[in-house]
């Protein structure tokens, strides 16, 4: 009797543990989901308080936070490397220009074919791409932003060639009663809204653990069962989807396109935007899209040949400070701050 007595004992204390960390869970779960629900909230209310061209800003960082989502997928999550992100961000843009300006579509119907465009593209250039890594990998992928800016410039009589192409933006509808630049914005926070929910339910399937297999050993994954090739291929390809589709709005948001708007230094530029707001990170890509927005403009008002400078320094300054990002700095101050509350 008294053995069964302890046998009782041993389980309760075995299983306290694990409804307690089932219960941390749920609440942390919960309390995202609250975060979640406050910023959408604010995103909403801003638009309706903030001047035209800070609402043309913000459009922007959206507009880089899908694009970064996406790189994010595939240099965060899977573990490669790509320099070239930029090219399938400006496939994405003059896909949807040459539908504008040849076709007369509807804005809309323009976003999932270009998405699609980008997608088949990055599966195609994936397929190679991904027998290399490392060093390779990144050559690679320099090639094809190197190689996108003088093949626009090329074909004229389609992109405009070095000229470019001038669009109409997307008009809102008259019973919104909201301005041309706050139906942008709504606009684009939309499609954002589903790029991260998308890229959420992805990450946690089993198609976002096999990714992160591969990025942590791929001999081990490859042990496993995971096909290495295949995942590799595939974030390649849905990191240019979303690239694809960053550009569609973008082009909704500028109304223009020209090829020296999508040269190697809008990869570079975004590569180093996920890497400060937190690579592998949820919050990563929507801090890099402010970095990316706010500091070259800010050093632009300090001096004309600040912002290079300081978009350089800061980088250095934030990788000192925080190694993980903006988004790794932040979640160490958060649980510092919950250490000492609950000391209190």
């Amino acid at each position: 009797m008294s053995g069964s007595v302890k046998v009782t004992e041993n389980a309760a204390r075995a299983g306290a543990p694990t409804r307690g960390r089932a219960l941390a869970r749920v609440a942390t779960l919960r309390w995202r989901w609250i975060m979640m629900a406050a910023l959408l909230m604010a995103a909403c209310y801003a638009p309706f308080q903030l001047p035209p061209f800070r609402v043309f800003q913000f459009t922007m960082v959206l507009v880089y936070a899908v694009a970064l989502l996406g790189l994010n997928l595939l240099v965060g999550h899977a573990g490669q490397i790509s320099l070239g992100h930029g090219a399938f961000f400006g496939i994405g843009a003059y896909v949807t220009a040459i539908m504008l300006d040849r076709w007369d579509m509807p804005h809309v119907a323009t976003l999932p074919i270009a998405a699609a465009v980008a997608f088949a593209l990055g599966l195609g250039l994936g397929l190679p791409a991904m027998r290399l890594r490392g060093l390779y990998l990144a050559l690679v992928t320099l090639a094809i932003a190197i190689f996108l800016v003088p093949l626009l410039k090329r074909f004229e009589p389609v992109t405009g060639g070095s000229m470019g192409l001038t669009l109409a933006k997307p008009a809102p509808p008259a019973w919104t009663g909201l301005a041309e630049d706050q139906w942008l914005y709504f606009l684009t926070l939309a499609v954002a809204v589903v790029a991260f929910l998308l890229a959420h339910g992805l990450l946690r399937s089993r198609v976002g653990r096999a990714l992160h297999a591969v990025r942590d050993n791929e001999a081990a994954a490859e042990v496993m069962g995971v096909r290495l090739s295949f995942y590799k291929t595939l974030a390649f390809a849905w990191s240019a989807m979303l690239a694809g589709a960053a550009g569609c709005v973008y082009t909704w948001v500028i109304g223009f396109v020209s090829p020296d708007s999508f040269s190697v230094n809008l990869s570079i530029t975004l590569l180093a935007g996920l890497v400060v707001g937190g690579l592998g990170s949820a919050s990563g890509p929507l801090l890099g899209g402010l970095f990316v927005m706010f500091v070259p403009s800010i050093s632009q008002d300090v001096n004309d040949a600040a912002p290079g400078v300081i978009f350089g320094l800061l980088i250095i300054a934030v990788m000192y400070v925080a190694p993980t990002g903006l988004a790794g700095l932040a979640g160490r101050v958060t649980r510092s701050i919950t250490k000492v509350l609950r000391k209190e």
